[in-house]
């Protein structure tokens, strides 16, 4: 997660909620193949990194790579960081630092053998990121970082949602509707407001998309709010909405991740100006065989 302020606050609050959960991540549980493909390229990289290597890992979130890698090569030294405030309990075995900026390391000079980021490094300062990698890479360590693709489908689903949520938000302006009602005491009113919106992003986007479960998550706190208090019902009234701007937020980091990533010409002479070079990019693909990331492999020039 990046040290941008929005990115921050988007990413801050999903990894907490996820640390309240016990663990979580970012892609929907049904793309178990693009889990295997992440798996996959990370196994090709610690297979190259010779010995019992220390590894970084930035942008930890849930720990996940961490995890893979200590299967794959048991024994390594684990560590990671994240920027944001609170994460899910690491690995075991691993160590993992919340509330650290990948683009200021706590970390002597040459300390880790090999440093890697799933979907974390193109959100930070990438200029400044590169340089603290090249500091606290060992002179014979390797650098492999999954990056975002613009054109992928993990974009492309987040997309749709990001539509689906400003639909409810924005153009039928939800929220706003069912508080004035409650505000005149039109509670029958409210209820209406949101079965119609329910109805209509059920047959506009069917019964999986947030089109629907936002506004029949506020048509169901109307039911069964209505035998608690009116302050209980307004507040979670308002942590509904929150969350549903928090995804906006984070699928905005996202579009701006990929930007990033894809500028890749900028990307590669922020690591040349670190002393590092790029020795292979490999696509990762779902089983389609399109693509929704890229790994990059570097090295000391």
């Amino acid at each position: 997660m990046s040290g941008k302020p929005q990115d921050e606050k988007a990413w801050g609050e999903f990894w907490a909620r996820n640390a309240r959960k016990g663990g979580g991540g970012c892609m929907p549980q049904r793309w178990a193949a693009i889990e295997q493909a992440q798996q996959a390229a990370w196994k090709g990289f610690i297979e190259r990194v010779p010995g019992t290597p220390r590894v970084l890992d930035l942008a930890t979130g849930d720990g996940r790579v961490l995890a893979w890698l200590m299967h794959m090569r048991p024994g390594i030294e684990a560590t990671g960081t994240d920027l944001a405030p609170q994460l899910p309990p690491p690995p075991p075995g691993a160590k993992v630092m919340a509330g650290v900026a990948m683009e200021e390391l706590p970390f002597d000079d040459a300390s880790f053998d090999a440093i890697t980021s799933q979907f974390g490094f193109e959100y930070g300062d990438t200029s400044r990121s590169a340089m603290e990698v090249a500091r606290v890479l060992a002179k014979d360590g390797r650098v492999g970082l999954m990056v975002h693709r613009g054109d992928g489908p993990i974009l492309e689903h987040n997309a749709v949602r990001r539509e689906q949520i400003g639909w409810v938000l924005s153009e039928k302006d939800l929220f706003t509707h069912v508080r004035n009602a409650l505000a005149s005491d039109d509670a029958d009113g409210a209820l209406a407001l949101a079965t119609e919106v329910t109805r209509e992003g059920s047959e506009r986007w069917g019964q999986t998309s947030p089109g629907w479960e936002i506004p029949e998550a506020v048509r169901r706190t109307l039911i069964y709010g209505a035998r608690g208090s009116r302050q209980q019902l307004l507040g979670t009234l308002d942590q509904i909405e929150h969350q549903a701007g928090n995804e906006i937020g984070r699928i905005d980091s996202l579009g701006r991740a990929c930007a990033a990533a894809d500028d890749r010409d900028m990307l590669m002479a922020h690591f040349r100006d670190a002393g590092l070079a790029l020795i292979d990019t490999t696509e990762v693909c779902e089983p389609s065989g399109r693509a929704f990331a890229d790994f990059l492999t570097l090295e000391w020039a």
